[in-house]
């Protein structure tokens, strides 16, 4: 597996708060991820990064797609997991990913299905919904910048 250039030293896009060499990148360069919480961080890191081939080889061949492209994505902006947990060799995570399109910005949320086979964890599928977000202007904005939205990206 291969990263894209990305300088380990920064903070996980994952929204960890550690260091992508500390967090994500094990996983893409071959570890095999140890929880299904883990897998699914380190996949949003992939999207954000453009991994596709990370994204194909940690998607359970059952429901992989045959090509995969990363072409035309959003700029996701932020990661949060609502729950996760475990079960025998089954895995569900429920999360939030933000991202930027156009000039607005969008949530997409989903609980996805892991499932544990020969000591990794695959993603299997998930129950998404997208929405729109609107932030009121006093209201952070949702590009992370920690500043109102008003003085941002409005």
């Amino acid at each position: 597996m291969t990263t894209a250039p990305f300088d380990p030293g920064r903070p996980c896009p994952c929204g960890s708060a550690r260091p992508y060499a500390d967090c994500c990148q094990p996983w893409h360069v071959g570890q095999p991820a140890p929880t299904p919480e883990a897998l699914m961080r380190s996949r949003y890191t992939a999207f954000v990064l453009e991994l596709a081939e990370y994204l194909s080889q940690t998607w359970h061949s059952s429901t992989r797609p045959s090509s995969l492209s990363l072409e035309g994505s959003p700029q996701w902006l932020s990661l949060q997991v609502l729950s996760a947990g475990t079960r025998g060799d089954r895995g569900q995570v429920h999360f939030r990913a933000v991202y930027r399109s156009g000039d607005g910005f969008g949530y997409l949320e989903e609980q996805s299905d892991f499932v544990l086979e020969q000591g990794r964890w695959f993603y299997v599928a998930g129950d998404t919904r997208e929405g729109t977000l609107k932030p009121g202007r006093n209201d952070p904005c949702p590009c992370g910048s920690g500043r109102k939205h008003k003085a941002c990206c409005r």
